[in-house]
């Protein structure tokens, strides 16, 4: 028989930390091991009871909820930490996010969904609550398409200047004098620029340049 998905309920508020406790005890394949009460609690528990999943408040006493998701992360990557909080601004959405958090709900969340959450968590799922999902799904959305806008993301923004002074014609001795570099670090940028473009030549790197919009504007 599997064993059930083990689960810490980190919230501040006994009540809500409780019924959530509750809520989960009552399926089957989920076991609460265990709840805290505020950050430093929480990564304590976490490492005394290495839970599979740790619902975690961001607005506690202490430490509080982001500090302590970067904690467990970092010392427990096998434990995957779900956000569930009344915070839906995106700071507190994106600093979970970066502190390790795998999934991010709101405590409007009906059980069900937290179970699900919890169970998708436990897979190495990310998951977050509907509204939260769409600003995350935005977010990616608007930064590959800033990505996309920039010529040659591969290329560091050193690299992609070398790239266009080689494609504006000019030798390795004048970019150094223009960028205030030595030759030798120049030969080295234009050779970095080669690998990542996978270009064989130069000339084949000012092409491809060129087609980017690098290099001097086409004659009218």
């Amino acid at each position: 028989m599997t064993r059930p998905i083990r689960v810490l309920v980190v919230d501040d508020h006994p009540v809500y930390r409780d019924g959530v406790a509750d809520a989960l005890g009552d399926e089957a394949d989920l076991e609460v091991v265990g709840t805290a009460a505020d950050g430093e609690a929480a990564v304590a528990e976490a490492a005394r009871l290495r839970p599979d999943v740790v619902l975690m408040d961001l607005r506690m006493p202490g430490i509080g909820g982001v500090p302590a998701t970067a904690r467990i992360a970092a010392a427990q990557p096998e434990t995957s930490v779900v956000v569930l909080t009344m915070s839906d601004d995106d700071d507190s959405v994106f600093a979970a996010l970066r502190a390790g958090a795998r999934g991010y709900l709101l405590k409007e969340s009906e059980a069900g969904d937290i179970a699900r959450a919890v169970r998708a968590a436990a897979r190495s799922e990310a998951v977050f609550g509907p509204r939260i999902a769409d600003r995350v799904l935005a977010f990616f959305a608007s930064s590959r398409a800033r990505a996309a806008a920039v010529p040659f993301p591969e290329l560091t923004d050193r690299e992609r200047e070398v790239l266009d002074l080689v494609a504006h014609g000019l030798p390795n001795a004048a970019i150094a004098a223009r960028l205030y570099l030595s030759e030798k670090t120049v030969r080295n940028r234009v050779s970095d620029v080669l690998a990542k473009l996978h270009a064989a030549s130069r000339a084949e790197a000012v092409a491809l340049a060129r087609d980017a919009g690098l290099g001097p504007a086409p004659a009218s």
